[in-house]
């Protein structure tokens, strides 16, 4: 805190060394001008504001802002060099539990910083950047092309040896070659990135020597994360971080951030004051009463503290933090932690929130892509299927019925048919399409795939918390082995299932989102919340002597067999009926005996193996211009049995004759020619594609 004695603030009395001249409201956060820079910060209740500037030594110099216009205490420093970090001081009443918190003995951090010093004492710093964007625009990737990759800035390249060892782990890392030419080639059109919002670690965790390692504890919403940068922390990070959009751009992939508005560092009420607190606590979160004469948070986050979007000045924070990230820099979209939280008027969901009405009318995000995860911590919070358009969700339905399938716990095939359809039930009631279903097998949270096929129970004691966090609720199987194993019947039985799964969301109707490394392999040693292990634990392992290459050559193929044919992602739901007069269905599905499925046959939980007949001539879809458009008919088989099934082609005048596209039977090589009414000996778990010819 440089020279300020914080135990005798009260009491002192200094002039400030600079004028202040009046300045604007309008501007929240520091603006830069050769002039002079405005600095504003809205704090309803404070009596007394400063902005407090720092030289290079931690000298600190207060300039006390006497203007407060609408709640916005505001004024003009002159002379400010960019690059120069700053804080604000509040003074005004001090009763916590009424929900006022004022004590000048906090510097805090200015809520719309656009960049965040790192280190132990971390201030905000005056930004002003002239980055050329050259003639980048947003990719506008229409959604049923949309294949998304959850990836970690530090994760996805720390371990990366064909990256500059000054670059791995930063924003820079991912500008690389080596990393477009990767997505590019897997069939990535979209990166979700883990929170880059500057984010602290929990008091709790660092206390037990651990890190937050995913980021979900964020402070500045205006800020990118300054450890992920390799340029420095004085406003370098924001031209880095925009030159990481502009090469993914230049490789037609679209960069979505992961975004944590419900809550803040903060954390409850005896946690750290950062910023919001010291500036208004009672207007920013949630409260409830605490049964006496006070006020404590409500918290349906489990995070502590719940941020207020009824609040005027918490919601133009969130919408002027999302207009930013668009317009200054050029992300295509968004994905909200426990999105569920952010739609509460008072305590109660209303889907016609001030949050959803606001982005649904905004001119700017109303066109980019809005994912929500539709939960929170609480019971009522529970939102699949709700959200209004033009939103989509994670479908954990859709994760865990095709887990629960290929593991042989599904009753029957009933569940896996409308996941694999598009979730019609959950999303054609209200007009959307089926990409509205963001569908997934695993995410930053849980089990990689590879766990998922090699783990029955959670391995946390790395964390610090004997083994008490995380899902007890894995819907997985471990095939004979917990853990890892030397005995290769069990690693080729694993790999098949990993494959098995990975296919299926691949080809799936909706929108697949992949998680970084699960298409390769990558383990967690059954860690399914590895939050704060920022290590080799956590990180994609780059080594090919143990890479699952031979999953990651099949989830290419899917990728490239669903790029290539739009019967396998179509943006209208199925109807099961014939497009066109006397045509095919453009959705069937079969029992393995070669005819259709039956109301005894849905019914049938001992049944673990079905075909999906897609159509594809022609698709109900049109073509740009109204044209009918006309593709390849798909067969696919699934069958998650131990035993091998025999599967009767259906013998009709639509589909004479094909060939086996992908397979994850060993025994069907890719190629294979098929005829109607052949017989098909599906392996045990296996899963394959036969294509029109």
């Amino acid at each position: 805190m440089g020279r300020v004695s914080l135990h005798t603030w009260r009491w002192q009395s200094r002039d400030e060394t600079a004028p202040v001249w009046p300045g604007f409201h309008q501007l929240l956060g520091a603006t830069w001008t050769p002039e002079s820079t405005n600095f504003a910060v809205r704090s309803p209740e404070a009596t007394s504001m400063w902005v407090c500037l720092f030289d290079d030594d931690g000298d600190e110099v207060r300039h006390q802002l006497t203007e407060h216009t609408l709640g916005v205490w505001h004024g003009a420093v002159p002379g400010v060099l960019r690059g120069a970090t700053y804080g604000f001081r509040a003074d005004g009443p001090r009763e916590p539990e009424a929900g006022w918190c004022f004590d000048p003995a906090n510097l805090l951090l200015d809520p719309y910083a656009r960049s965040i010093s790192g280190g132990d004492a971390p201030r905000s710093v005056v930004v002003h950047d002239e980055f050329d964007w050259g003639e980048d625009r947003p990719l506008l990737t229409r959604w049923r092309d949309t294949v998304i990759y959850e990836l970690h800035v530090k994760g996805f390249t720390q371990l990366h040896n064909e990256i500059p060892e000054q670059h791995r782990g930063t924003y820079a890392g991912l500008s690389t070659d080596t990393v477009t030419r990767y997505l590019n080639d897997l069939g990535v059109t979209a990166v979700e990135l883990l929170p880059v919002h500057h984010f602290f670690t929990e008091p709790a965790v660092a206390e037990r020597g651990l890190v937050n390692y995913w980021g979900y504890n964020s402070i500045g919403f205006f800020a990118p994360h300054a450890d992920y940068s390799s340029a420095g922390d004085r406003g370098e990070q924001v031209a880095e971080f925009k030159q990481t959009v502009k090469t993914f751009h230049a490789a037609g992939i679209e960069v979505i951030l992961d975004v944590v508005y419900n809550h803040t560092a903060e954390g409850g009420p005896d946690g750290p004051t950062y910023s919001f607190r010291g500036l208004d606590d009672l207007g920013f979160y949630k409260r409830v009463s605490d049964g006496k004469d006070g006020l404590d948070y409500w918290d349906v986050t489990g995070c502590g503290n719940t941020v207020d979007t009824s609040n005027l000045g918490a919601l133009r924070l969130i919408l002027d933090s999302l207009r930013y990230w668009v317009t200054e820099m050029h992300v295509d979209g968004f994905r909200f932690d426990l999105a569920s939280a952010l739609t509460r008027t008072g305590h109660d969901i209303d889907m016609r929130s001030a949050f959803l009405t606001t982005i649904s009318q905004d001119p700017v995000l109303r066109h980019v892509k809005l994912i929500a995860e539709p939960w929170d911590s609480s019971m009522d919070g529970y939102l699949v299927g709700s959200f209004p358009p033009p939103w989509v969700e994670w479908n954990d339905r859709y994760r865990d019925s095709v887990r629960d399938f290929w593991r042989g716990e599904s009753p029957g095939v009933r569940e896996l048919a409308s996941r694999m359809a598009g979730s019609s039930d959950l999303y054609a009631d209200d007009g959307r399409s089926p990409y509205a279903s963001v569908n997934f097998l695993t995410a930053h949270d849980g089990f990689t795939v590879r766990d998922v096929v090699s783990y029955e129970r959670k391995h946390n004691e790395a964390n610090g918390e004997s083994n008490r966090d995380g899902t007890d609720n894995n819907r997985s199987l471990n095939h004979g082995v917990e853990g890892e194993t030397e005995d290769q019947a069990i690693i080729a039985l694993r790999r098949q299932q990993a494959a098995n799964m990975m296919v299926t969301l691949c080809l799936s109707s909706g929108a697949p989102m992949l998680t970084a490394g699960d298409e390769r392999g990558r383990t967690q040693g059954g860690n399914n919340n590895a939050y704060c292990q920022d290590n080799e634990v956590s990180w994609v392992d780059w080594r090919p002597d143990d890479a699952w290459l031979d999953v990651y050559d099949l989830v290419k193929a899917a990728l490239r067999l669903r790029r290539e044919h739009p019967a396998l992602r179509q943006r209208h739901h199925f109807a099961g009926s014939p497009t066109i007069e006397g045509g095919p269905k453009d959705l069937a599905w079969l029992h393995p005996r070669g005819t259709e499925m039956t109301e005894q046959d849905w019914h049938d939980d001992t049944l673990q193996a079905v075909g999906m007949f897609v159509s594809g001539d022609p698709l109900r879809s049109p073509g740009p211009r109204g044209e009918q458009q006309r593709d390849a008919s798909f067969m696919l088989w699934c069958n998650a049995g131990a035993d091998r099934v025999e599967a009767t082609l259906p013998d009709n005048e639509w589909v004479r004759a094909g060939e086996v596209a992908l397979s994850t039977d060993p025994d069907l090589a890719h190629g294979t020619q098929v005829a109607a009414g052949d017989l098909l000996r599906l392996a045990a778990r296996s899963f394959v594609v036969l294509r029109q010819t």
